[in-house]
């Protein structure tokens, strides 16, 4: 089908994409804390707008039509590629590439590394305007959705046909997350969820066992064993909280559903003011304030690596890096319970941009096919700690030696079938993270009433969603 272009509505859509986020990326592309599911029944499918929201002008999201080849006999199609993250995982990202190229010579890619997860949205962006854009990117869990609806990035399913990739494979848990209608527009790549970190040597220390804590109950009571004060100073808290621009929305999004609360219905339906999801943020401003065993961090991973903190909720990708940098051993666990259990997925993935030029699609797909193919994703978990995104490729000879080497990157794999995708409220809403974030840096940090801030911070993402609604409906309906 013809290719739609983006009017400049559109790109006024996509602009208010980008509008006050400052968050460094998550999983890895910075120590920060780390990205983007659960309690209810876990599903699979991506939230669906509801049918009542009134009509906008946006035509339909683009499908890629496949070329039938990617060049001419004998050439070799060029491509860029642009990735988001840095130090060992930006040089894992890079060795992909490398061994891409170094596999097949039809295909060329060029790695662009172009900053966290937020700059290279807001690079995407702009290139759109400039007509600059790579031909294929890896994009956030709270970002891809935002291009799908100004029809950004394209429909996978018939590329993904001739590339002879077997959706069946993939964790379906990470792959419906990029599906609308049915269709693939988002193939997931460095995917996540958070684990709890804890610092054995201090477990040791202060006489507890060797694991993760079972309920927040369990650790309220841990908590002041794990302290250390310096006279009035807190030289060691029992557990850090990262800060709004660390994904501490992305955290609490487990925790609200472990208290029996919600971000948002399916339908965008905002539930902020839910009894259940404000006596989740109490318990977040009691643990730091009341309680006294929790500090907010600007770095999570570099205050528990630097012995600040004790513990902490973090992204599994962030495993190999703390695991190699820490001066003692990590413990990792599953998530603590309360009312349930409740953990989100998390990371990116990879979406091919609607104006890449025809003739390079297909090569674009090859790569995407390469990077999440059952070996390469088994490597790539191996290498960082992200959850290997293939069924195949935990059930590899390879993974089950390695598992057993290292059972801490386990624990990602066997909380996966306990996580659900995030509420719309975050990963839907334009800034959806940051304003459910500032909010919690609000009652964490200035000590305002949980209900107050979250009937405040509920107005606004309704507000917020009010244009995702009005796409939504023009382009599906």
């Amino acid at each position: 089908m013809e290719q739609r272009k983006l009017t400049r509505r559109d790109m006024l859509r996509v602009l208010m994409i980008g509008g006050g986020s400052a968050a460094l990326a998550a999983c890895g592309a910075a120590p920060a804390a780390q990205e983007p599911t659960a309690p209810a029944a876990a599903s699979t499918t991506a939230p669906v707008a509801p049918t009542t929201a009134a009509a906008a002008t946006t035509a339909p999201a683009p499908t890629i039509a496949a070329p039938t080849v990617v060049s001419q006999t004998g050439s070799t199609v060029n491509i860029t590629y642009w990735g988001s993250f840095s130090g060992a995982l930006g040089e894992a990202e890079q060795a992909m590439v490398t061994r891409f190229n170094e596999s097949q010579s039809d295909v060329a890619v060029e790695y662009q590394f172009q900053g966290s997860y937020e700059e290279t949205a807001q690079k995407f962006t702009a290139g759109l305007q400039a007509n600059t854009i790579p031909d294929v990117l890896l994009l956030s869990d709270v970002w891809w959705f935002g291009f799908y609806v100004a029809g950004a990035i394209g429909e996978l399913d018939g590329l993904a046909k001739q590339a002879s990739v077997d959706f069946a494979d993939y964790e379906p848990v990470l792959l419906n997350e990029g599906k609308r209608k049915d269709k693939q527009f988002w193939v997931p790549f460095a995917r996540s969820t958070p684990l709890f970190y804890y610092n054995k040597d201090v477990f040791a220390e202060a006489g507890l066992p060797d694991r993760a804590p079972e309920t927040w109950a369990e650790f309220s009571e841990w908590a002041p064993k794990l302290m250390k004060k310096d006279g009035d100073t807190l030289a060691r808290s029992a557990f850090a909280h990262p800060n709004g621009a660390s994904y501490i929305a992305w955290l609490f999004q487990g925790v609200t559903w472990q208290h029996g609360g919600q971000f948002s219905q399916p339908d965008f339906t905002m539930s902020l003011t839910d009894p259940n999801t404000v006596r989740a943020a109490q318990f977040y401003q009691d643990t730091a304030n009341t309680l006294g065993w929790a500090s907010l961090s600007s770095d999570i991973n570099k205050d528990f690596v630097g012995g600040v903190a004790a513990t902490m909720m973090a992204s599994t990708g962030g495993l190999a890096g703390i695991t190699s940098t820490a001066t003692f051993p990590v413990g990792v666990g599953l998530l603590p319970k309360e009312t349930g259990f409740g953990c989100p997925t998390g990371g990116a993935g990879l979406a091919i941009p609607s104006g890449t030029p025809d003739e390079k699609k297909l090569a674009a797909m090859q790569y995407v096919a390469f990077a999440t193919n059952p070996e390469q994703a088994g490597q790539w978990s191996r290498d960082t700690g992200y959850m290997p995104v293939r069924i195949s490729s935990k059930e590899s000879p390879e993974m089950q030696a390695f598992f057993a080497e290292n059972p801490n990157f386990k624990t990602a794999v066997e909380q996966l079938p306990l996580t659900r995708a995030q509420d719309a409220a975050r990963v839907f809403v334009r800034n959806g993270d940051q304003i459910i974030g500032k909010g919690l840096e609000r009652i964490i940090v200035n000590k305002e009433a949980p209900s107050a801030v979250f009937a405040e911070v509920n107005d606004e993402l309704i507000k917020a969603a009010e244009p995702i609604l009005e796409d939504l409906k023009a382009i599906e309906g």
